[in-house]
Parts: C-alpha cells; sequence; structure tokens
C-alpha cells in the first residue's frame, strides 16, 4: 500500500509563513518524505511592510513592495491558495476554509499575524484609518487625494502613537504635504521610540521638529468625530479640528485564533516553546505577532517584520525535523538593530555598533530591505529598477 504524501499548512502570508514555506520547499526531504506544502492567505499579493510608508511619497510602486504569492512561489512546489481560514480543529490538525474546503494536515503552521485595533476609543472604528495593508494605504491615497484637490488652507493630520509606524508616517506625510501639512503625533507616554535605541529616537525627534510636527506627549484620545479629535492631556480635554486620524497603536490577534484551545497571553497572543512548537501541540507551530515567544536564552522576542524573518527559518527547519526525525533547533534571536525611514530619502540605524542617519542611512535600509525580498528573481527586478530609475530621471 502507498503512503499518503504528508502535508503541511501554513495559514497566513506575512514575513513568517511565505518564508517558511520558501525555506521549507528548499529542505532536502527524500522521495517517501517529500510533503505537500500549501499556503493559505486571503490576498493574492505578498505585503512588504516596512515599505509601505514609499508608496504616499511615490517613492516606490506596488509591484515592487506587494508581488503575487503566484509568482514568488512559481517553481518552488508551493501550492498557494487564496482564502479564508474560517476555523480549525486543532485536536485533527483540519482546517476549514470559508469556501467549504477543508485541509487536514500533519503540520500546521500558524502565522495570521495580526490587526490594529480601532475599537480603543468612541468613534476610532468610525473615523481613524489604521495602515497596516495595501487596502489601508490605497485608502488613505485616496483621502489625501481629494484634500489635496480641495483649495484649502491647510490639510490637518493626527497621528496616534509615537511608536515606529507613526513616526515614519509623520514624516514621510510631512514630505508629501509640504507647507500644506499640519501633522500632529499624540503620544500616551512621556516620550517617542520607547523601545527604540537612543541614536534613533534623538535623530528622529529632530526630524520631527525639523518638519514642524507637533508632539504631543502624555496625551491620550478620549474620542474621535468626523472631523475633530478629543484630547486629554493633564486632565484637560482639548477637541481639535483633524481631517484624517491615523491610528497606529496595539496589534490585536484575530477572534478565530483567541478561539482556539491554547495556552495564551493577557493580549490572546499564543505561547510557544523556544522550538515554536504551540505548547501542548508539536504538531503545531506558530510565529510572528501570533505569538508570545522566548528563545533560547529565554529573552523575550520583539513583534516585529525582523523576528518573524528570523523565526521563518527555525520553523522551516523544526517542521523538516519533525517530519523527519531529527532533532529540533530553539530558536535564537538575533538584534540586528533597528532600521526607520524618516520622510523622503532620509532614515536613522542603529545596530550591530553601526549609527547612520540621512541619506546613507537611506541607502543603507534599501540594500537591506532588498537583501530580504522573499526570492533572487524579485531582489533582481527590484534591485535593477532602483539603479535606473535615477538614471532615467537623468535622461528626461
Amino acid at each position: 500500500m502507498t503512503q499518503q504524501q504528508p502535508r503541511i499548512c501554513i495559514l497566513g502570508g506575512g514575513f513568517g509563513g511565505l518564508y517558511t514555506a520558501l525555506r521549507l520547499s528548499q529542505l532536502p526531504f527524500s522521495k517517501q518524505e517529500k510533503p505537500e506544502i500549501v499556503l493559505i492567505d486571503r490576498h493574492d499579493r505578498f505585503l512588504f511592510v516596512p515599505l509601505l510608508y514609499e508608496l504616499l511619497t511615490g517613492e516606490l510602486q506596488t509591484w515592487e513592495i506587494a508581488p503575487p504569492f503566484a509568482e514568488l512561489l512559481a517553481n518552488t512546489g508551493v501550492r498557494f491558495c487564496q482564502a479564508n481560514v474560517a476555523g480549525i480543529d486543532v485536536e485533527s490538525k483540519q482546517v476549514h476554509l470559508q469556501d467549504g474546503l477543508e485541509l487536514k494536515c500533519d503540520r500546521l503552521v500558524l502565522a495570521l499575524g495580526g490587526k490594529t485595533p480601532l475599537d480603543m476609543v468612541p468613534g476610532a472604528v468610525e473615523y481613524a484609518y489604521s495602515f497596516r495593508s495595501l487596502a489601508d494605504a490605497y485608502r488613505l491615497e485616496e483621502r489625501l487625494r481629494f484634500l489635496e484637490a480641495r483649495d484649502t488652507d491647510k490639510i490637518r493630520i493626527a497621528i496616534v502613537g509615537g511608536g515606529y509606524s507613526g513616526v515614519e508616517l509623520a514624516c514621510k506625510l510631512a514630505d508629501r504635504l509640504g507647507e500644506k501639512g499640519r501633522l500632529r503625533l499624540v503620544e500616551q507616554g512621556d516620550k517617542i521610540l520607547r523601545t527604540s535605541p537612543e541614536f534613533n529616537r534623538e535623530t528622529a525627534t529632530k526630524a520631527l521638529e525639523k518638519r514642524q510636527i507637533w508632539t504631543d506627549l502624555e496625551t491620550e484620545v478620549e474620542s474621535i468625530g468626523p472631523d475633530t479629535i478629543s484630547l486629554i492631556y493633564k486632565g484637560q480635554v482639548d477637541v481639535l479640528p483633524v481631517d484624517i486620524v491615523l491610528w497606529t497603536v496595539g496589534t490585536q490577534v484575530s477572534s478565530m485564533v483567541r478561539s482556539l484551545p491554547f495556552k495564551q497571553n493577557h493580549r490572546g497572543q499564543l505561547t510557544v516553546n523556544p522550538t515554536l512548537q504551540v505548547i501542548d501541540y508539536p504538531d503545531i507551530f506558530a510565529l510572528g505577532d501570533l505569538v508570545e515567544c522566548h528563545d533560547a536564552v529565554g529573552q523575550k522576542v520583539p513583534s516585529t517584520a525582523q523576528t518573524a524573518f528570523q523565526q521563518a527559518d527555525y520553523t522551516a527547519w523544526n517542521v523538516w525535523a519533525s517530519l523527519t526525525d531529527r532533532p529540533l533547533l530553539p530558536f535564537r534571536y538575533q538584534p540586528l538593530g533597528e532600521m526607520m525611514t524618516l520622510g523622503k530619502d532620509s532614515a536613522t540605524l542603529a545596530g550591530l555598533g553601526i549609527k547612520l542617519d540621512g541619506q546613507l542611512a537611506h541607502i543603507a535600509r534599501r540594500l537591506a530591505y532588498l537583501y530580504r525580498m522573499p526570492t533572487f528573481e524579485h531582489q533582481l527586478k527590484v534591485g535593477f529598477n532602483w539603479i535606473s530609475k535615477p538614471i532615467q530621471e537623468l535622461l528626461k
């Protein structure tokens, strides 16, 4: 009797899911062990999220940062399935899709990421914009074009959250709007970029000041209206007129994942062991924003794209090892530094003993992200375009 081919289902096509699938396709399974690898995502494109900001300033195009899964997975042996996950039977390792399809798998990888919660203050769901997906970027672009076409003195934007996303958005939008923009950054804490290296925080502060972006520290949002935002500072409420409110605070795990019978922290993130296996479910792996993870030396790792990128290698190896009776490897997080874009052609970078800002940091950031693009073919296409673009501009 012929042994059935094992199946690996990977749910989510972000950094964690896609890079796990690509790495798995390269590992040396024997002919008898070779599994079917299925990647499931509700979108048809992968999104290189750290470069999403460049769409707002026209520095990059959609195809560069969001290539189709079909293109990336061609000739890899990985099967892509565009679908919404309706539910998971963890005991039988069966995935239920919204179109009615059911997939039983031998190994399950959860990489569904998170979403920005907009239900934290009254009015945010109705009137605030998140900035996490292509759809978010397109929606914001449409609103900006409408406002830019109006004969108004100022376009007033409030950005809630003084973390990486808030600061990067503020600088990009300030450079796009120029003197027509009036931006404010609202942060509940007493400083921006609380977890960032001091060099990056100081550079970002100078970038905000240079662009005359008002920073409201120790300030909370009471509510958001159709054209107002109510801020609380030292017990006083101030209602300000606003054209756009961007909400960048928090990450929320999907309700479907939260309903699963796994150990979770107070934020609903799944608890995994250092080999990235879900506690008490050794055939189910999880990575990225979805998990709370302590690595091989016990350090809690941050929920960043850099972490998911590194976890994908270990997840792929450990799935392969579990199917081929080899020892699994505990995840070892390597902090490689932090990079931020601070407007057009400017960035800051700190890590591995290096500190850069300005245009040099911008070039280093672009090269680092080019290296991290998911396939060599896409790296070539994007890299050639980045090299040829300034030459084309000179020839005009």
